[in-house]
């Protein structure tokens, strides 16, 4: 049976998928599929997600040159979210031009640790958020 037909797609026709990086194992983004998504990047090896603020398709990059290049697809005990091993062009995943969007620490206590980064590029952006 195809993958396409196993998956447990939600009501809006989407399954999460993360991404990890294949050199690393580090976890880099989570993003969204519809089955387009999926087929083209089985297709192409490169990542296609689907934009829910957009509402269309979007290859991984296509602006940025930050490329995911597919090593592996893998589907969850339920099949109900994927994993997609991939080779990072330029090292960047986030659109805040980090390796990974995971960069926020949370204390026990449920505070957030703001990114000395984020401080240092622009810190009147710290309050906005």
């Amino acid at each position: 049976m195809k993958i396409i037909e196993l998956i447990k797609w939600n009501e809006q026709g989407l399954v999460p998928v993360i991404i990890q990086d294949t050199l690393t194992n580090k976890i880099l983004m989570m993003a969204w599929m519809n089955a387009d998504a999926l087929v083209k990047t089985m297709e192409t090896k490169q990542c296609y997600f689907f934009s829910r603020s957009r509402n269309k398709l979007w290859l991984k990059g296509e602006d940025s040159g930050h490329v995911h290049f597919v090593d592996s697809v893998q589907a969850d005990c339920d099949f109900d979210t994927l994993l997609i091993k991939v080779k990072v062009e330029n090292k960047i995943s986030c659109h805040t031009g980090r390796n990974s969007c995971f960069y926020n620490q949370v204390t026990d206590n449920g505070d957030t640790i703001i990114d000395i980064e984020d401080i240092i590029k622009d810190p009147k952006e710290i309050y906005k958020k």
